[in-house]
This record gives C-alpha cells, structure tokens and sequence, in this order.
C-alpha cells in the first residue's frame, strides 16, 4: 500500500450480520475509528427516539460519524434520491435540517444527497432545475456546521442521470454559478465510475481539486479490494499526490465475512 490516505467504514454495507445499531462498535472492535452510513431510517422525518438511538450508538461506540446520506427514498425498491423528483420534494427538504442535525451532534462533514431517477411525468429539465434549487438548500444548510454536500455518479440505475464525473460536476457547476454555494464537491465512488466506463486516471489527474470525498470497491462483484482488477491502491495514490487528504469510504458487499474481509488492510491502517 503505497499511500497514506485514512479509511471509514460504510456500516450500510459492511457488517450487515448484525443489527444496524450494533454496527459501528463492531467497526470499532475492527480496529476503525470513523464510520459513515446511508439514510438510516425508513422514513424522511424519524421519531426523535429513533434519532437518538442512532446517535448514541455512535458515541457509545467511541468511533466518529464522518458522513451521512441524505434520506434516498426506497434503497432496496429501486430509489436512488429525492432531489430532483418533484412529487417527493418537500420529503427531501424535510430532511435536510434533520441529517444536518445528526451531523451537528455526531461532527459528520460531509452529506451525500443522491440526485434521483428520471420519473414518468416530469420533464428532465424540470428535474435539473429542482435538483440545483434542493442541492443549494442542502449546501446552505450543511454550511451552519461546515460541513459540504456530496454529488455522486452512481451505477446500476439505468434511470439515474449522473453516470460520470462530468456529469456530476455538470450539475455543481449549475448549483455555484446559481446560488454562490461552495461547499458542494464531487464523490468519486472509484467502483461506480469504473463500471460507468469513465477515465478514472483522467479524473483524478484533472478533478483531484473538486473531490470532496471518496468510496471504493473491487470489479467485477463490488468486494474488497484485491477481488478483482480494479488499480485501488494506484488511483488512491494518485489522489493523494494530487493533494486529496480526506478519508476513503469502505462502501464495498463483503465476499465472505465483514471481519474476514478486511484481510488486505493491515490492522495498523485502519
């Protein structure tokens, strides 16, 4: 491994044997000391109750919350975020103060706001121009603590817009010029842009400023690193020598055990 770069772990798909709540102690137990998860409710708007369950299992865990997703609608059904679907607007919105406050108690800096599908009835400029307007709403509420909106190209929706690196900043340069926000940056999910077929080594050579934050897994299968043939720790590398210092997201499906799957990351790196 020749870079330095820190690690989190996406507890929504890494130590899913366990109950969500349980997750970030078992990360600790692992040897990590950052965490970050998807939405973790089913509902935009959760009982405080709930809210708190989460929060204190964090801290009771002695482990930091490092990023949040913002409420996506049904993951497992096909959803992949609200911003720019206009029948589940004001859900978004609803949001936004609610993940902004978890982030405020937990120190979370970063909140990944996942763009939407295309819908039937609604054209796709009428969309774009929702998303710039909830994305500015996120940024300037994220920006009370801080803290910075992600944008993330993502794979395997084929009803998701925002396939490539371009794409996404595309749409952070629409929201900047718009609204004078600059705490909105790009996730470069290195497995989602790869399986898009982008130039990752392009990106990384020409778009390192505009990275706010970071996620890996193999190809072909979405494992851990070493399972397929994706250059992980050269593009890590590669980021790091073009300055990125944030952290990188383990947002990868275990291929056997969560535990056993961190086998090619010395315990010392974690």
């Amino acid at each position: 491994m020749s870079h330095q770069l820190q690690y989190t772990v996406n507890c929504s798909l890494l130590f899913t044997e366990l109950p969500l709540l349980e997750r970030p102690a078992a990360a600790r137990r692992a040897g990590f000391g950052a965490v970050e998860f998807w939405w973790p409710f089913v509902e935009a708007v959760p009982p405080d109750r709930q809210v708190d369950a989460f929060v204190g299992a964090i801290t009771d865990a002695g482990v930091r919350l490092t990023g949040l997703n913002f409420f996506a609608g049904d993951m497992p059904g096909g959803d992949r975020g609200l911003v720019s679907w206009p029948k589940r607007s004001s859900e978004f919105r609803d949001n936004v103060d609610v993940t902004v406050g978890i982030g405020e108690r937990l120190g979370a800096q970063g909140f990944n706001a996942l763009y939407g599908n295309r819908v039937e009835g609604a054209a796709e400029q009428e969309q774009d121009d929702l998303a710039v307007e909830n994305l500015a709403l996120a940024a300037r509420a994220a920006a009370r603590i801080g803290a910075t909106v992600l944008v993330e190209p993502v794979s395997g929706a084929d009803r998701y817009p925002l396939r490539t690196a371009a794409d996404a900043l595309t749409v952070i340069d629409r929201v900047q010029a718009a609204y004078d926000v600059p705490n909105v940056g790009l996730l470069a999910d290195l497995y989602h842009l790869a399986v898009n077929g982008d130039d990752v080594d392009r990106v990384i050579a020409e778009h390192t400023d505009r990275v706010a934050h970071v996620q890996i897994a193999d190809h072909p299968g979405r494992n851990e690193p070493g399972t397929g043939t994706l250059p992980l720790d050269h593009q890590l590398t590669g980021l790091e020598a073009n300055g990125y210092t944030g952290l990188v997201g383990l947002e990868y499906k275990p291929s056997t055990t969560t535990d056993a799957s961190f086998g090619w990351l010395p315990f010392e790196r974690r």
